[in-house]
Protein backbone atom coordinates (compact mmCIF):
# COMPACT_ATOMS: atom_id res chain seq x y z
CA UNK A 1 0.00 0.00 0.00
CA UNK A 2 1.51 3.23 -0.55
CA UNK A 3 2.29 5.93 1.82
CA UNK A 4 0.41 8.64 2.33
CA UNK A 5 2.09 12.01 1.79
CA UNK A 6 -0.03 15.27 3.10
CA UNK A 7 2.45 18.37 3.39
CA UNK A 8 2.48 20.16 7.11
CA UNK A 9 1.00 23.94 7.45
CA UNK A 10 4.77 24.05 8.55
CA UNK A 11 6.83 23.19 5.58
CA UNK A 12 7.51 19.56 6.67
CA UNK A 13 5.59 16.37 5.62
CA UNK A 14 3.14 13.67 7.32
CA UNK A 15 4.55 10.23 6.18
CA UNK A 16 2.53 7.13 7.69
CA UNK A 17 4.94 4.14 8.05
CA UNK A 18 8.04 6.04 8.54
CA UNK A 19 9.91 5.51 12.15
CA UNK A 20 9.99 9.79 12.23
CA UNK A 21 8.55 12.39 10.36
CA UNK A 22 9.81 15.51 9.13
CA UNK A 23 9.74 17.88 11.58
CA UNK A 24 10.53 21.71 9.88
CA UNK A 25 8.61 24.41 12.22
CA UNK A 26 10.33 27.38 10.85
CA UNK A 27 8.24 30.19 11.21
CA UNK A 28 6.53 28.70 14.11
CA UNK A 29 6.26 31.45 17.33
CA UNK A 30 6.30 28.88 20.63
CA UNK A 31 6.49 30.08 24.17
CA UNK A 32 7.52 27.21 26.53
CA UNK A 33 6.69 27.97 30.37
CA UNK A 34 9.26 26.18 33.05
CA UNK A 35 12.18 26.26 30.08
CA UNK A 36 14.83 26.64 32.71
CA UNK A 37 15.69 22.72 32.85
CA UNK A 38 14.04 19.54 32.58
CA UNK A 39 11.12 18.85 29.94
CA UNK A 40 10.69 22.69 29.27
CA UNK A 41 14.09 23.12 28.27
CA UNK A 42 14.21 19.70 26.08
CA UNK A 43 10.98 20.91 24.82
CA UNK A 44 12.04 24.39 24.10
CA UNK A 45 15.64 23.09 22.45
CA UNK A 46 13.62 20.80 20.50
CA UNK A 47 11.67 23.02 19.01
CA UNK A 48 14.62 25.71 18.17
CA UNK A 49 16.09 23.05 16.45
CA UNK A 50 13.32 22.98 14.12
CA UNK A 51 13.45 26.32 13.13
CA UNK A 52 10.94 27.85 15.02
CA UNK A 53 10.94 30.93 17.17
CA UNK A 54 10.99 30.29 20.51
CA UNK A 55 9.91 32.21 24.15
CA UNK A 56 11.26 30.66 27.03
CA UNK A 57 9.96 31.49 30.51
CA UNK A 58 10.70 30.13 34.30
CA UNK A 59 11.00 32.31 37.27
CA UNK A 60 15.17 32.36 37.72
CA UNK A 61 15.94 34.61 35.15
CA UNK A 62 20.21 32.94 35.29
CA UNK A 63 19.24 30.02 34.19
CA UNK A 64 17.27 31.35 31.37
CA UNK A 65 20.31 33.13 30.71
CA UNK A 66 22.00 29.79 30.43
CA UNK A 67 19.48 28.10 28.32
CA UNK A 68 19.42 31.04 25.79
CA UNK A 69 22.90 30.94 25.36
CA UNK A 70 23.30 27.07 24.97
CA UNK A 71 20.77 27.61 22.01
CA UNK A 72 22.33 30.14 20.07
CA UNK A 73 23.74 27.76 17.52
CA UNK A 74 20.60 25.73 16.73
CA UNK A 75 18.53 26.91 13.57
CA UNK A 76 15.23 28.99 15.39
CA UNK A 77 15.39 32.06 17.38
CA UNK A 78 14.91 32.25 21.04
CA UNK A 79 14.03 34.96 23.41
CA UNK A 80 13.64 34.67 27.56
CA UNK A 81 10.85 36.16 29.69
CA UNK A 82 11.42 35.42 33.33
CA UNK A 83 8.24 34.97 35.18
CA UNK A 84 6.20 33.08 37.43
CA UNK A 85 3.15 32.00 35.64
CA UNK A 86 1.54 32.44 38.98
CA UNK A 87 1.10 36.20 38.51
CA UNK A 88 -1.19 36.93 36.02
CA UNK A 89 -0.05 40.15 35.27
CA UNK A 90 3.25 38.82 34.83
CA UNK A 91 2.22 36.68 31.67
CA UNK A 92 -0.32 38.61 30.02
CA UNK A 93 3.23 41.45 29.71
CA UNK A 94 5.19 38.95 28.47
CA UNK A 95 2.58 37.55 26.54
CA UNK A 96 2.12 40.62 24.64
CA UNK A 97 5.86 41.18 24.47
CA UNK A 98 6.01 38.54 22.33
CA UNK A 99 3.29 39.47 19.91
CA UNK A 100 5.32 42.45 19.71
CA UNK A 101 8.03 40.62 18.76
CA UNK A 102 6.47 37.70 16.44
CA UNK A 103 3.10 38.73 15.26
CA UNK A 104 1.91 36.15 17.58
CA UNK A 105 1.84 32.84 19.63
CA UNK A 106 1.28 29.81 17.02
CA UNK A 107 2.03 27.03 19.88
CA UNK A 108 1.96 27.53 23.91
CA UNK A 109 3.19 24.53 25.33
CA UNK A 110 3.12 24.48 29.68
CA UNK A 111 5.88 22.83 31.54
CA UNK A 112 5.80 24.75 34.79
CA UNK A 113 5.14 22.50 37.75
CA UNK A 114 6.78 22.26 41.49
CA UNK A 115 6.63 19.53 44.06
CA UNK A 116 7.60 19.43 47.98
CA UNK A 117 8.91 16.86 50.12
CA UNK A 118 6.60 17.03 52.35
CA UNK A 119 3.67 16.37 50.22
CA UNK A 120 1.24 14.07 52.32
CA UNK A 121 -1.69 15.12 54.62
CA UNK A 122 0.17 14.05 57.59
CA UNK A 123 3.28 16.68 56.89
CA UNK A 124 1.61 19.09 54.75
CA UNK A 125 1.80 22.74 54.96
CA UNK A 126 -1.04 24.27 53.44
CA UNK A 127 0.69 27.48 52.09
CA UNK A 128 2.68 24.39 49.50
CA UNK A 129 -0.45 23.33 49.08
CA UNK A 130 -1.92 26.67 47.64
CA UNK A 131 1.47 27.07 45.76
CA UNK A 132 1.35 23.84 44.08
CA UNK A 133 -1.98 24.95 42.88
CA UNK A 134 -0.78 28.56 41.89
CA UNK A 135 1.65 27.16 39.81
CA UNK A 136 0.72 24.12 38.81
CA UNK A 137 -3.05 24.35 37.48
CA UNK A 138 -3.04 28.33 38.13
CA UNK A 139 -0.22 29.48 35.92
CA UNK A 140 -1.99 27.04 33.31
CA UNK A 141 -4.72 28.93 32.78
CA UNK A 142 -3.00 32.16 33.14
CA UNK A 143 -0.85 31.41 30.22
CA UNK A 144 -3.77 29.68 28.49
CA UNK A 145 -6.03 33.02 29.14
CA UNK A 146 -2.96 35.36 27.77
CA UNK A 147 -2.41 33.04 24.63
CA UNK A 148 -6.00 32.44 22.83
CA UNK A 149 -6.71 36.24 22.05
CA UNK A 150 -3.55 36.02 19.91
CA UNK A 151 -4.69 32.32 18.35
CA UNK A 152 -8.40 33.41 18.12
CA UNK A 153 -7.78 36.46 16.02
CA UNK A 154 -5.42 33.90 13.79
CA UNK A 155 -7.85 31.56 13.85
CA UNK A 156 -5.13 28.93 14.99
CA UNK A 157 -3.28 27.58 17.43
CA UNK A 158 -2.04 24.16 19.55
CA UNK A 159 -1.72 24.35 23.57
CA UNK A 160 0.23 21.52 24.99
CA UNK A 161 -0.03 21.53 28.42
CA UNK A 162 2.41 18.95 30.72
CA UNK A 163 -0.36 16.66 33.10
CA UNK A 164 1.01 13.43 35.13
CA UNK A 165 0.61 9.99 35.19
CA UNK A 166 0.29 10.39 38.59
CA UNK A 167 -3.11 12.22 37.79
CA UNK A 168 -4.96 9.41 35.74
CA UNK A 169 -3.19 6.32 37.91
CA UNK A 170 -2.68 5.55 41.19
CA UNK A 171 0.42 6.74 42.32
CA UNK A 172 -0.11 8.35 46.12
CA UNK A 173 4.11 9.26 45.96
CA UNK A 174 2.79 12.29 44.54
CA UNK A 175 1.32 13.68 46.70
CA UNK A 176 -3.02 15.31 47.24
CA UNK A 177 -1.94 18.66 46.28
CA UNK A 178 0.24 17.54 43.07
CA UNK A 179 -2.08 15.00 42.29
CA UNK A 180 -5.74 17.67 42.21
CA UNK A 181 -3.63 20.07 40.29
CA UNK A 182 -2.31 18.10 37.45
CA UNK A 183 -6.08 16.33 37.54
CA UNK A 184 -7.04 19.93 36.88
CA UNK A 185 -5.06 20.49 34.18
CA UNK A 186 -6.43 17.23 32.54
CA UNK A 187 -10.05 18.44 32.31
CA UNK A 188 -8.98 22.46 31.79
CA UNK A 189 -7.54 20.57 28.52
CA UNK A 190 -10.49 19.02 27.52
CA UNK A 191 -12.85 22.47 28.08
CA UNK A 192 -10.26 24.10 25.31
CA UNK A 193 -10.99 21.75 22.69
CA UNK A 194 -14.73 21.44 23.44
CA UNK A 195 -14.61 25.77 23.47
CA UNK A 196 -12.42 26.24 21.15
CA UNK A 197 -12.26 24.44 17.88
CA UNK A 198 -14.81 26.57 15.87
CA UNK A 199 -11.10 28.97 15.93
CA UNK A 200 -9.15 26.26 14.89
CA UNK A 201 -7.35 25.97 18.37
CA UNK A 202 -6.32 22.22 19.44
CA UNK A 203 -5.15 21.47 23.13
CA UNK A 204 -2.94 18.53 23.96
CA UNK A 205 -2.66 17.00 27.09
CA UNK A 206 0.02 15.17 27.90
CA UNK A 207 0.27 12.55 31.03
CA UNK A 208 3.66 11.23 31.39
CA UNK A 209 4.91 8.95 34.65
CA UNK A 210 8.34 9.27 35.81
CA UNK A 211 10.45 11.54 34.32
CA UNK A 212 14.13 11.91 35.03
CA UNK A 213 14.20 15.43 35.77
CA UNK A 214 15.65 17.57 38.46
CA UNK A 215 12.34 17.60 40.16
CA UNK A 216 13.17 14.20 41.36
CA UNK A 217 15.42 16.00 44.33
CA UNK A 218 11.77 16.56 46.00
CA UNK A 219 11.19 12.98 46.15
CA UNK A 220 10.91 12.46 49.85
CA UNK A 221 13.01 8.78 49.09
CA UNK A 222 15.54 9.64 47.02
CA UNK A 223 15.38 7.83 43.57
CA UNK A 224 18.71 5.86 41.96
CA UNK A 225 20.32 6.40 39.15
CA UNK A 226 19.31 2.95 37.83
CA UNK A 227 16.32 3.53 38.78
CA UNK A 228 16.62 7.25 36.54
CA UNK A 229 17.85 6.08 33.42
CA UNK A 230 14.92 3.47 33.08
CA UNK A 231 12.82 6.53 33.59
CA UNK A 232 11.26 8.65 30.35
CA UNK A 233 13.89 11.19 29.53
CA UNK A 234 12.99 14.87 28.62
CA UNK A 235 14.38 14.25 25.28
CA UNK A 236 11.07 11.54 24.79
CA UNK A 237 8.61 14.22 25.85
CA UNK A 238 10.36 16.71 23.26
CA UNK A 239 10.10 14.65 20.56
CA UNK A 240 6.65 13.93 21.66
CA UNK A 241 5.99 17.44 21.64
CA UNK A 242 7.53 18.44 18.61
CA UNK A 243 5.57 15.30 16.54
CA UNK A 244 2.11 16.98 18.21
CA UNK A 245 3.21 20.17 16.80
CA UNK A 246 4.36 19.22 13.14
CA UNK A 247 0.53 17.46 12.12
CA UNK A 248 -1.79 19.02 10.46
CA UNK A 249 -3.98 21.35 12.32
CA UNK A 250 -7.32 19.38 11.49
CA UNK A 251 -5.65 16.82 13.95
CA UNK A 252 -6.15 16.78 17.66
CA UNK A 253 -4.06 14.74 20.18
CA UNK A 254 -6.94 15.13 22.88
CA UNK A 255 -4.58 13.27 25.57
CA UNK A 256 -1.60 11.33 25.54
CA UNK A 257 -0.57 9.29 28.04
CA UNK A 258 3.16 8.12 27.77
CA UNK A 259 5.39 5.48 30.67
CA UNK A 260 8.35 4.07 30.81
CA UNK A 261 8.50 0.53 29.63
CA UNK A 262 9.84 -0.31 33.33
CA UNK A 263 6.90 1.55 35.20
CA UNK A 264 7.81 1.93 38.59
CA UNK A 265 4.07 3.49 39.47
CA UNK A 266 2.91 -0.07 38.53
CA UNK A 267 4.61 -1.85 41.48
CA UNK A 268 3.19 -1.80 45.57
CA UNK A 269 3.64 1.42 46.98
CA UNK A 270 5.01 1.88 50.22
Amino acid sequence: MALLREPFPSGGEWLFGMEKPLTDLSGKSVWVTGASSGIGEAIAEAFCAAGARVAISARRADALRRVQEAFSTLRGEVASFPLDVSEAEAVAEAAKHIRANWGGIDILVNCAGINVKKRHWRDLDIADWHRMIAINLNGVANTVTAALPLMRAQKDGLIVNISSWAAQHEFAVAGPAYIASKRGVIELSHSINREEMQHNIRCCCICPAEVATPILEQRPVPVSEEDAERMLQPADLAELVTFVAAAPSRVCFNEIVISPTYNRTLLPQP
